[in-house]
């Protein structure tokens, strides 16, 4: 059967699709700090490696060799010397401490940390992180990090049976790491030129937001280098000013350009998309094959004998059938300026499974026929 489907904007089979609208149909537009950032603006990376201690029994294992060399060590700066092989709790594990220091950050300023083992540890769900050290790619220590564990999951066992939920494994600690040195900034009020750092690249979206800066300054201060980049002069009237004029520029808007995309996770079936991406005129035939293979057992009784022998007894045997079954083909036919909207719409009315959906997508951008950048996770 054919099926021409009209524009439906919603979706079904358990779907998620975003509609955002066009560039040119943004009323209010989006502002210039929602899409870009000073480059200024950033993190560093830190890590560090510590012990958690406190767990329940569900810390890394005796056979775990780092680890009680690690707690050996800790216990030696309190003056209690044991050797490593002494050493047997399952209550410490060995854990690896990240974090991200603000650009802006100061001295006693706390930020987020995020605590992973490294070892075989089952959970650190009731855990302690002991004061660790966090450097960066210089080898200097910048945070200090301690406190207890937030776990955002659980496990539990209990003969043999095992409960989990999520990643038990890895852990936060709001406010943990305490800033001891604050990383070099730029001084602001000196600066006579700025860079900003789009979010995602776009030659066009470049362009607009030195478009949108100069209408807003009254002057040619922005010129898009790049894609990703925008350089600014700081206008004579916002010398030592920067804070201002950062308020003033981040509060503009542009109408965005989108570019046509569509995420899709196999995994669960999940599809993402604009609906105003486009399908060129095509034709897709959706059909399924069903094999199922059924065995019967039964048992051959001989009749009886007057003079039964041990070459006649009971044998068992087993009789097969396939069953082949093949439903009723769909053919699809879109239309000139179909979207993604009107083809999930259409093949939901089909009771298409979401897995069978994806792989319907593929194959439209496989032929040409799908008008958008395909992203498989």
């Amino acid at each position: 059967m054919a099926c021409r489907f009209p524009f439906i904007g919603a979706l079904a089979l358990g779907l998620a699709l975003l509609a955002p609208l066009p560039a040119a149909a943004v009323a209010g537009g989006v502002r210039i700090k929602d899409i870009a950032r000073v480059q200024s603006d950033r993190l560093h990376p830190l890590v560090g490696y510590g012990l958690v201690t406190g767990l329940a029994g569900t810390g890394d294992s005796p056979a775990n060799r780092a680890t009680r060399q690690s707690l050996a060590n800790m216990l030696s700066q309190f003056n209690v010397t044991l050797p490593p092989e002494a050493v047997n709790s399952r209550n410490v594990a060995a854990v690896m401490v990240t974090a991200g220091l603000p650009n802006f950050g100061r001295q006693g300023d706390t930020i987020d940390v995020t605590v992973t083992s490294v070892g075989d540890a089952r959970s650190l769900v009731g855990g302690n992180l002991l004061l660790t050290p966090l450097n960066g790619p210089d080898g200097k220590t910048y945070v200090l990090a301690q406190g207890g564990l937030t776990v955002g999951g659980y496990r539990y066992e209990a003969n043999g049976t095992v409960g989990q939920k999520n990643h038990p494994t890895v852990a936060t600690i709001p406010g943990g790491g305490s800033i001891e040195v604050a990383p070099p900034a730029p001084n602001l009020a000196q600066l006579n030129s700025f860079s900003v750092s789009l979010l995602e690249a776009d030659y066009t979206n470049a362009a607009r937001i030195a478009e949108s800066i100069n209408a807003g300054l009254g002057g040619a201060y922005a010129k898009a280098r790049d894609p990703d980049t925008v350089s600014v002069q700081v206008p004579d009237g916002y010398r030592g000013r920067f804070v201002e004029l950062m308020q003033r520029i981040e509060a503009m808007e542009i109408a965005p350009d989108l570019r046509a995309r569509v995420v899709v996770n196999e995994r669960t079936g999940t599809v993402v998309a604009g609906a105003n991406v486009r399908v060129a005129p095509t034709a897709i035939t959706y059909g399924d094959l069903k094999i199922s293979i059924v065995t019967e057992n039964a048992v051959s009784q001989p009749l009886l004998l007057r003079q039964p022998s041990e070459a006649i007894r009971t044998e068992d045997y087993a009789n097969s059938r396939i069953d082949l079954q093949e439903q009723g083909g769909a053919t699809l036919v879109t239309q000139p300026g179909g979207t993604i909207a009107d083809l999930v719409q259409a093949l939901a009315k089909l009771r298409t499974s979401a897995r069978d959906v994806v792989s319907v997508l593929k194959a439209l951008k496989a032929s040409g026929a799908l008008h958008a950048e395909l992203i498989v996770q």
